[in-house]
């Protein structure tokens, strides 16, 4: 089976066993489920749900996000796992959309 026929036999199963997605991660727009998708790497949804509130008060958007100082968003996010490579992801994710 080739890689393209492996990868429409996926979606076609999924799309099958589960026609709708969902998650436990909360959320209300696209930028924060990608920074709470992010954040979930090794972590509980539930530790993301906790953290993410304040993260989202700092930093609404990706546009503030990508002015964001390392230490700044660390302490927000120190309680989920990696906090170091994650803070440095989500600044740097950011600053795909708006460079410094």
């Amino acid at each position: 089976m080739k890689k393209n026929e492996r990868y429409q036999f996926v979606l076609a199963y999924f799309e099958k066993q589960m026609p709708v997605a969902e998650t436990e991660l909360n959320f209300e727009n696209t930028y924060q489920l990608l920074v709470a998708v992010i954040l979930s790497a090794q972590c509980t949804d539930k530790r993301i749900n906790l953290v993410t509130p304040s993260l989202f008060n700092a930093y609404p958007d990706l546009k503030k996000l990508s002015k964001a100082e390392f230490e700044s968003v660390f302490e927000l996010i120190r309680s989920v796992s990696y906090p170091n490579n994650k803070a440095r992801h989500l600044i740097g994710m950011a600053q795909i959309f708006f460079p410094r």
